[in-house]
């Protein structure tokens, strides 16, 4: 059956042909964004929702989505979008970061011109019929100094246009490489130097806890008198009412904002100041960028729901199509590897290590990960995928490790994991063949090889004489057929397991019956999603 998808905000017609194109069943109904009772109603039809900024995808929304998978915001912002609510019930959630970022970076230069020649001003005067060309006496942006908080994808292209500009350019980013800075023709500083040394400051970075108030009273007091200051980015990063007292008294000569801390801003107090330029969140408010950023959200949610390749996600580890193919057994495996451990953990887990060694080292751990994860925590919450396992295991306070290594044994690649409960650590490694099937290859330090079935029994015991036999008796005797069988002992007489790949479960009886020989120290029944 082809995944549905809800358009519920205005997307072009040619984004949702997209989705028809790549065979998804499509609802384009941008009336259904408006009216929560609506969306309520009709939400658990589909596998993903794809919108703008009118729809507003709450807790109680995503409570009545059981379906849903992914959801995509045509746009950066998500605020209208409880995230760690999607997370917890397994939704991705992704945005398109890229596809208005250059509509972005003009609009924050335009305003730097504006401002720095105080267009609007003077545009208004002119129209109203008088002459004030001793008014308006502006500045050059040749040779200032221009500094950019945050030089991420659109502060990137801010800095590019500067220095097309003839402006000197410095650049806070605790992220910025000096390779990438120099790439961009930008000095790389601590943020009091920039804001000693800006003629012009910038913002391009996104409203966190760390980001909030950047711009607050204490640092607008160390920035240059005269300083003009442009906002594009997320309303809170500058305290405006101290940006305010800053232009009333002088010390700030202009400021140009796109963004404020209540949107839609019918009130601030930046507003009826003098030199200073407003408009009204228009950052991405082109017909390019709108278009594009249409069709790449239609491109990234087809491609998860078709391929599970994953793309500018909010809460998942991206993994591009090209990657979902080549890992795709990989991923299998680590849920495998997962699965096995969680159904043989009973105790409460308190770390979970896992170790890449060879070529699989140089994958997409992230995703990788976040497949062991969910395998081991489907044990007890069925419900959890690769979004939501990390989550959970987080809010469990169970701590992940992961390590590397260069290739140091027979095979090319394998991924070990490592439970750790507080009373053992249980640990378990597989790889992938040449065929692309997942095999086991160590269980508890002893080496094996088992092909992993839908149906497993998984028994330990003391090497002696009289256990293959057992094993296959029983299950002879009571109808149950061995697929695959696989043996394996630490040394002669010490540890040794079995593996048993079954055509069906074995019903608790059979069980029974194994415990009661007393040949095993367990006996414990393996159920895998091989689909």
């Amino acid at each position: 059956m082809a995944p549905k998808v809800l358009v519920s905000d205005k997307l072009s017609e040619t984004a949702v042909q997209i989705f028809r194109d790549r065979g998804i069943d499509v609802t384009f109904d941008p009336s259904i964004g408006k009216d929560k009772e609506k969306l309520l109603a009709v939400i658990g039809e589909y596998d993903g929702l794809a919108i703008r900024s009118a729809t507003k995808v709450t807790e109680k929304i995503l409570e009545s989505a059981p379906n849903l998978k992914v959801i995509g915001r045509a746009g950066i912002g998500v605020d209208n979008v409880d995230i760690p609510a999607a997370s917890k019930k397994g939704v991705i959630v992704m945005n398109t970061p890229f596809g208005n970022s250059v509509t972005t970076a003009e609009h924050a230069i335009s305003l730097m011109m504006a401002v720095a020649r105080q267009i609007p001003e003077a545009s208004a005067s002119t129209h109203a019929g008088k002459w004030e060309k001793s008014r308006f006496m502006g500045v050059e942006l040749t040779a200032k100094t221009l500094g950019v908080i945050g030089a991420g994808n659109i502060g990137g292209i801010v800095c590019d246009r500067a220095v097309g500009l003839r402006m000197k350019v410095v650049a806070y980013d605790p992220f910025l490489s000096e390779e990438r800075a120099t790439k961009l023709g930008v000095t790389k500083v601590e943020l009091d130097e920039l804001l000693a040394r800006a003629d012009f400051i910038t913002l391009h970075v996104p409203l966190t806890d760390k980001t909030r108030n950047i711009l607050s009273a204490e640092n607008l007091a160390k920035t240059k008198k005269g300083v003009r200051i442009i906002n594009c980015a997320r309303g809170g990063l500058v305290d405006e009412a101290a940006l305010a007292d800053a232009l009333k008294s002088g010390h700030v000569a202009g400021a140009g904002f796109d963004v404020f801390e209540v949107e839609p801003a019918t009130d601030s107090p930046l507003f009826n100041l003098p030199n200073v330029v407003v408009t009204p969140h228009l950052g991405a408010s082109t017909t390019e960028a709108q278009e594009n950023v249409a069709l790449q959200v239609a491109e990234q949610m087809s491609d998860y729901l078709l391929s599970g390749a994953v793309q500018n996600a909010l809460n998942m580890p991206s993994v591009t199509a090209e990657e979902a193919r080549v890992m795709g057994p990989w991923v299998k495996l680590a849920s495998h590897l997962g699965a096995f451990a969680g159904q043989l953990t009973d105790e409460p887990i308190q770390a979970i290590n896992i170790l890449y060694d060879g070529a699989v080292s140089e994958m997409n751990l992230d995703a990788l990960g976040c497949a062991a994860i969910s395998g081991i925590m489907k044990a007890t919450n069925p419900d959890v995928n690769m979004v939501s396992a990390p989550v959970v295991a987080k809010e469990r306070g169970v701590k992940i490790s992961r390590t590397t290594q260069a290739k140091s044994g027979v095979f090319d690649a394998y991924i070990k994991l490592s439970v750790v409960t507080e009373g053992r650590e249980r640990s378990i490694a597989g790889t992938v063949f040449s065929d692309g099937k997942p095999r086991f290859i160590q269980i508890k330090g002893i080496t094996i090889d088992a092909e992993v079935g839908e149906h497993m029994l998984y028994t330990t015991n003391d090497d002696v004489p009289g256990i293959i036999g057992a094993l296959g008796q029983t299950m002879g005797e009571n109808g149950v057929n061995i697929a695959n069988f696989t043996l394996g002992r630490s040394d002669a007489g010490r540890d040794a397991i079995a593996l048993l790949y079954l055509d069906a479960p074995a019903p608790d009886a059979v069980l029974n019956k194994l415990r009661a020989t007393g040949l095993f120290r367990q006996v414990r029944p393996l159920a895998f999603d091989v689909s």
